[in-house]
């Protein structure tokens, strides 16, 4: 039932706040060009790997070795206001469409975590993914990894509709109060390396 609910939701969702959609990629086209989306692979439940979307809010700007210059220094004005109000996770209503995530679960994060995980932290992989957690709501970027993953894992193995909707609820809080957004000293998070 909960992947129904979700592709319902999703659509509506998708029709009501369309407005805002045209709204944001009108001004990433504007200030940032083409493409509007970021698109990544992300690994989803039972480890299957998708395609994620998300507002692109960073320039592909590159050092003279050809690498990508570090978030802060890519992370443009207009992406900041994007980010700071959540709406570059708006794609990822088009993600639960397609059944690769739903509204609650763990995030998905970055396919080269996936070797470092321990046992207990792969368990984030026995439900799908969300757009928003339980992590998410209990500091988001502001947590440690090791903080994040247990919460995950509290989800996982507690799960239910009234843990849903509570985790929902105080997205909304979180999301109005623009708590937790980036972790101290970055522009999001750390990477994590299998030890923090």
């Amino acid at each position: 039932m909960k992947d129904f609910f979700d592709k319902i939701l999703a659509l509506f969702l998708i029709i009501l706040l369309s407005p805002i959609f045209i709204l944001v990629a009108l001004l990433i086209w504007f200030s940032l060009g083409r493409p509007i989306l970021f698109r990544q692979k992300r690994p989803g439940y039972k480890e299957k790997i998708f395609t994620l979307y998300k507002f692109r809010t960073m320039i592909d700007e590159r050092d003279e070795k050809g690498d990508l210059l570090p978030d802060e220094k890519r992370l443009t004005k207009i992406g900041k206001i994007i980010r700071s109000l959540s709406l570059d996770e708006l794609p990822q209503l088009f993600n639960v469409l397609k059944g690769d995530m739903s509204f609650v679960g763990p995030r998905p994060l970055l396919i080269e975590y996936l070797p470092l995980y321990s046992e207990r932290q792969k368990k984030r992989h026995e439900v799908k993914p969300g757009i928003t957690g339980l992590a998410q709501v209990m500091g988001r970027n502001a947590l440690s990894w090791q903080e994040k993953f247990e919460y995950d894992i509290y989800y996982v193995e507690n799960q239910s509709f009234w843990l849903d909707l509570k985790i929902i609820f105080l997205t909304i809080l979180k999301v109005l109060k623009r708590e937790g957004i980036s972790q101290k000293g970055h522009i999001t998070t750390e990477k994590f390396n299998g030890n923090n």
